[in-house]
């Protein structure tokens, strides 16, 4: 009993204790349940993940990429082969306005005719026209990700434009007439239904002073500077000598009828 009691107040470690640390200290400790093999393979398999995830990341981006520069790739194709058939287009107008001339100049109730077709192609815009005015240019500035300039602003700048005098107008290569409207659609700005882009090109011919002088005091005028001083929008105001707009597109005739005089 006395040598219990003696063991319990000079002995703090358990003898178990005490043994495994003496096993340890001469290398016949018991084998670890996890072995480094283990450890090996828990690291192999996160790095596998990891490489996995950053494969499958980089895979989904490049497929992106690859989708995004297809859909550019088309809408620029089409892009051209509209351009491409309203040139053709034109051409052939311009083939069939001279043979209405052959045909109806050489004498007197075809030429009373011509001057009225004429009077009424000056109303809808549809012949190009040249002579001095002004010039507004609006972009989008800085901005890659998305509009600032929106379709209301080209639409008070073309109002401003008539009020201050305009006797023409167009929108880059789109001529303003009675049927033409400008409006948003799906993130872009269409005129007369066909998109146009930054930057925005919109040419008036009309007295030079005269349409300046109205301008620059027009809610428009204000509108664009405070855009441009606030969302850095690009904004610049040009007079000129000689603009030259082109001729509105005609629309397609469906129904014709004669009237008395």
């Amino acid at each position: 009993m006395n040598s219990l009691l003696r063991s319990l107040l000079t002995d703090h470690l358990d003898p178990g204790y005490a043994a495994a640390a003496q096993a340890r200290k001469d290398g016949n400790a018991p084998a670890s349940r996890l072995s480094p093999v283990f450890w090996l393979m828990l690291g192999t398999l996160l790095v596998g993940l990891v490489l996995g995830t950053a494969v499958r990341e980089t895979s989904w981006r490049t497929s992106a990429e690859a989708d995004r520069e297809e859909i550019l790739a088309t809408v620029n194709e089409a892009r051209d082969r509209g351009a491409a058939l309203a040139f053709e287009r034109n051409n052939l107008a311009a083939q069939v306005d001279s043979a209405r001339d052959r045909a109806l100049g050489g004498e007197l109730s075809g030429a009373d005719l011509l001057s009225r077709i004429a009077m009424l192609e000056a109303a809808a815009a549809t012949e190009p026209v040249y002579g001095p005015g002004l010039t507004v240019t609006l972009s989008d500035g800085g901005s890659q990700d998305r509009s600032i300039v929106l379709d209301r602003d080209l639409q008070a700048v073309v109002n401003a434009l008539w009020e201050s005098g305009a006797e023409a107008i167009a929108i880059g290569d789109v001529r303003i007439g009675p049927a033409v409207t400008v409006r948003h659609a799906g993130g872009a700005i269409l005129v007369d239904n066909g998109p146009v882009f930054s930057p925005y090109r919109i040419a008036a011919i009309g007295p030079k002073a005269q349409l300046e002088t109205g301008f620059v005091v027009s809610d428009a005028y204000l509108r664009m500077s405070a855009l441009h001083q606030l969302y850095d929008v690009g904004f610049a105001v040009d007079v000129s000598d000689e603009v030259a707009l082109p001729g509105a597109s005609s629309r397609e005739l469906r129904v014709a009828q004669e009237v008395g005089r």
